[in-house]
């Protein structure tokens, strides 16, 4: 059996047989596609040339190219995960890639908006939220939930209109692993919601119907939030939306999404939410992935020892 047969094999069984998500398959495809490529290239197409020996030479040339160890550490992530599958489907004798070690990575710190910056921010997008625009409409209530839940992009882009309850302020968001969990969300996020649903969200839908391409699909009819031409609004969009708004605030670091679920994590602990509370909001498997949000909490951690050291 040639390599690339065997990875896209895998790559079925990732998507329908383990339920991954749709993101984890795609980092899979991107990882194996680049060492079933250099493979070939190096007379090795063969599965039986898939061995420890050409998945270490793989790994070395990525190093050379000045590849960033966090991504190295995902392809040795992912040749571990191809490598036990192969030996599970019993296309080889053992797992190659069962000696294989990840290099260590420095943990980088996430980008956290300062809280006047962040009611700046959505005080200007809600400013601009306009009813003969329905989309600013949208983009001002994707915005306030972000921040207010604390969602990944991809949980806000799949959220379905069913999945908001309007009267308990709380969205049910399908995360990670396929792991669901429900998160509350505060009165501007509410109220940006509110308009948008009502307002808004029917004429974005009917975008599609009048621009003669028929109804929207039945996943742009249930989502929450629909994009331009009546579809289903999609991660990119988001991004591009956030990056606009970052890009007038002072600070360096990334642009996306993630930012604002930073700032949200930092926020909470900040205003003295318990970490483990925040590790189920943000639908966090282990707590030391919640921890990286302490390093900022300083400020927090200052009023404490000016109110309880009494040689403060």
């Amino acid at each position: 059996m040639r390599l690339s047969a065997a990875v896209e094999r895998f790559l079925t069984a990732a998507q329908l047989e383990y339920g991954y998500s749709e993101h984890t398959v795609r980092a899979y495809q991107r990882d194996l596609g680049a060492f079933a490529a250099f493979a070939e290239s190096a007379g090795h197409a063969d599965l039986a040339a898939c061995d420890l020996e050409l998945m270490r030479d793989w790994l070395w040339q990525r190093q050379q190219q000045g590849l960033a160890a966090t991504t190295l550490a995902r392809n040795v992530a992912t040749l571990k995960s191809f490598g036990a599958w192969l030996e599970r489907s019993r296309l080889v004798p053992g797992s190659p890639a069962s000696r294989l070690r990840a290099p260590k990575a420095g943990r980088d710190l996430p980008r956290v908006l300062a809280d006047e910056q962040m009611r700046r921010l959505l005080e200007r997008v809600e400013a601009r939220a306009d009813l003969e625009r329905p989309e600013s409409l949208r983009d001002h209530a994707v915005l306030e939930l972000l921040y207010a839940a604390a969602l990944r992009v991809s949980e806000l882009c799949s959220l379905p209109l069913t999945g908001v309850d309007a009267g308990a302020r709380t969205v049910r968001v399908l995360g990670k692993g396929g792991k669901e969990r429900v998160v509350p969300y505060g009165g501007p996020a509410a109220r940006a919601i509110e308009t948008y649903v009502r307002d808004a969200r029917p004429a974005l839908l009917l975008r599609a119907e009048s621009s003669g391409r028929g109804r929207p699909p039945e996943p742009a009819r249930d989502a929450l939030f629909v994009g331009n031409r009546g579809g289903r609004l999609s991660t990119n969009a988001v991004y591009r939306t956030v990056a606009r708004e970052l890009a007038d605030e002072p600070g360096g670091g990334p642009r996306g999404p993630h930012t604002l679920r930073h700032t949200a994590a930092t926020h909470l602990l900040n205003g003295g939410a318990d970490l483990r509370v925040v590790q189920e909001m943000l639908g966090h498997s282990s707590l030391s992935s919640t921890q990286v949000y302490t390093h900022v909490s300083t400020e927090r951690l200052a009023q404490s020892y000016r109110q309880a050291h009494p040689r403060a």
